[in-house]
């Protein structure tokens, strides 16, 4: 389907022509003063000089050569030449019929498919998600699904960190607590045991526990490096553990992950891009586009556009050690190799961009990717709280995710039980998929660029610009829909007349944008316009609501047109807020 603004657009074009001028001055805007008109045309202006002929003249021309067109309902030309317009509410209905009739409400997909892979999740194996995990998932998630919905074939990757020293640091760590394993006997030879000799929680404690340890003993330290070393040379024994930590861990994050409704297609690691460091090395070398400068192995990646000093981008350390820069490098090879994205992109605290940027012109100036292949960097701010820093716990630790849900959904279930009468199991299950909103909406509700305040007590209120308010919008709707069922009739697609009413246009208007915002989400890469969105349609909705007594409405036919006019609504919120990654409950 065309968006509205085009269909306005053609025939205000088709007015300029008709009137002997350039069809191209007749592109139409949403005006920025709906007290005065829903459209305008500011063409008029821009033809004064090509035409020598007063804007305010050329705008009642054309004002005049859209009388009668039945798209429009008012047109008007103001000075000093702006065409005013108000759409006609037999075009709006019409346009809802086959947005109506559309499985898809009037989002086309794309002409040429491409294929995307996001990299978002990020965490480190051994180690409990903690908030700084929070916005890579929740946008990447997003993302994932508007790339998706736009008729792309997406692939969203955790890209776990399971390489280097930590690993080494909580073997050496395991080694001194248990040093009779069979792992640490080289000579074995046999199968080992199919039960790791750690649960995740003892997991989560030996890390930190080793990591401060090798801070204060140099001796420690080396140990680490050594068993490092011991790993990446394939040594079966640390081979062995390193596989348990990567089960014990990888099923505590999916346990996680799945709590803030995230699914990733790939759970590839860091190590999985080893294989390919060296070949790649060699090649930079051979080549020409790698140099050594003070031991360490460097790509020079300046361009003669740049405002500011760009590093190069370090290959290799002066002792050899790889960076987590190579490890990127080998990583878009491997998905090159395996996948061959048509486009990438990458989620992580803005505060990489440089990072992402060395990456990125690397690969280029190194041919890892194709001329046309697009690398994407979106960065995000930070989460903070109320006191504007970083969120953390009271006593000033980093909280862990499952913490923070846990708090949300406490709070969601008093607020779902105070004051009535309800089933507990399903009061818990509605506080659930309410505090996942808040959580989500309420990071999505900002651009990803920027820092935000999270606000525990904001979030989860049922007013305002939040995830339970679009929540409620949508149970109030389906309740209406259900009471009106209730009598024995259907919603079957029936038919939407032109509004009766402000408040009913004004829903439709907010309705047909659905396409636009859509588009311009995936374009940008920008949740947040799903959210602004949704709010303004929730509220067009709720006064609607206000102003109409919709099931005891006495003529049938308006009644079952604001019935199926209500079941558009419900549908495209409910597909916009599955494209931020949550849903809605029956009831609240």
């Amino acid at each position: 389907m065309k968006k509205i603004l085009d269909l306005i657009s053609a025939e205000v074009m088709s007015a300029f022509e008709a009137c002997g001028y350039d069809a191209s001055y007749g592109r139409t805007g949403i005006s920025n003063r709906p007290d005065l008109c829903e459209y305008q045309c500011n063409g008029a202006m821009a033809a004064k000089k090509k035409y020598q002929k007063a804007p305010i003249a050329i705008a009642q021309e054309v004002a005049e050569a859209l009388q009668g067109n039945p798209t429009f309902a008012e047109v008007s030309a103001v000075n000093p030449g702006f065409i005013n317009m108000k759409v006609s509410g037999c075009f709006l209905a019409d346009y809802l019929l086959e947005m109506q009739a559309d499985e898809r409400l009037s989002v086309e997909k794309a002409d040429k498919p491409q294929k995307i892979m996001v990299d978002y999740g990020g965490p480190n194996v051994a180690k409990p998600l903690h908030v700084g995990h929070l916005r890579s998932a929740i946008i990447g998630e997003s993302v994932k699904r508007i790339c998706r919905f736009a008729g792309h074939e997406v692939i969203g990757d955790v890209h776990l960190g399971d390489w280097g020293l930590q690993m080494g640091l909580i073997i050496t760590e395991v080694k001194k607590r248990q040093p009779d394993l069979i792992y640490f006997d080289e000579g074995y030879a046999g199968d080992y045991p199919q039960e790791a000799p750690f649960t995740i929680s003892e997991l989560e404690e030996i890390y930190p526990t080793a990591s401060a340890k090798s801070k204060a003993d140099a001796a420690y330290k080396e140990e680490a490096l050594a068993a490092t070393a011991k790993l990446q040379e394939g040594v079966r024994g640390y081979h062995a553990l390193w596989q348990h930590i990567l089960n014990v861990s990888v099923a505590d994050l999916k346990r996680n992950y799945s709590n803030l409704n995230v699914e990733f297609d790939l759970w590839k690691k860091e190590s999985d891009a080893q294989p390919y460091i060296p070949d790649m090395v060699a090649r930079m070398k051979e080549e020409g586009y790698a140099y050594e400068d003070q031991g360490a192995l460097i790509v020079d990646i300046k361009e003669a556009s740049d405002t500011k000093e760009i590093p190069p981008c370090i290959i290799l350390k002066s002792d050899g050690a790889a960076l987590y820069t190579t490890t990127d490098l080998a990583t878009i090879i491997d998905r090159m190799k395996q996948y061959h994205p048509d486009r990438m992109i990458y989620l992580a605290d803005k505060r990489q961009d440089m990072h992402f940027t060395q990456v990125f012109r690397c690969a280029r100036k190194t041919q890892l990717v194709e001329d046309d292949t697009d690398l994407r960097f979106l960065g995000f701010g930070t989460m903070n709280g109320r006191d504007g820093k970083p969120f953390k716990t009271r006593d000033g630790g980093v909280m862990r995710l499952e913490t923070l849900i846990s708090g949300i959904n406490e709070e969601m279930y008093k607020k779902i039980t105070e004051n009535h009468e309800v089933d507990p199991e399903e009061a818990r299950e509605t506080a659930k998929l309410v505090a996942l909103s808040a959580i989500k909406y309420g990071d999505l509700s900002n651009q990803a660029s920027k820092d935000y305040i999270f606000d525990t007590e904001k979030f989860t209120s049922f007013e305002g610009n939040t995830g339970p308010y679009i929540l409620y919008t949508i149970v109030r709707i389906k309740s209406i829909l259900n009471k009106y069922c209730a009598g024995g009739r259907e919603i079957c697609g029936g038919a939407i007349l032109a509004p009766c009413g402000d408040s009913e246009k004004g829903l439709m208007m907010e309705l047909v944008k659905f396409n636009s915002v859509i588009a311009q989400a995936y374009e940008e890469i920008a949740p947040h316009k799903i959210c602004s969105f949704i709010y303004d349609l929730a509220n067009a909705f709720n006064r609607f609501y206000h102003e109409t007594k919709i099931l005891t409405e006495e003529d049938e036919t308006r009644k079952a047109s604001w019935i199926a006019l209500l079941s558009l609504t419900r549908r495209v919120l409910e597909t916009s807020i599955d494209l931020l990654g949550f849903s809605a409950p029956e009831r609240m």
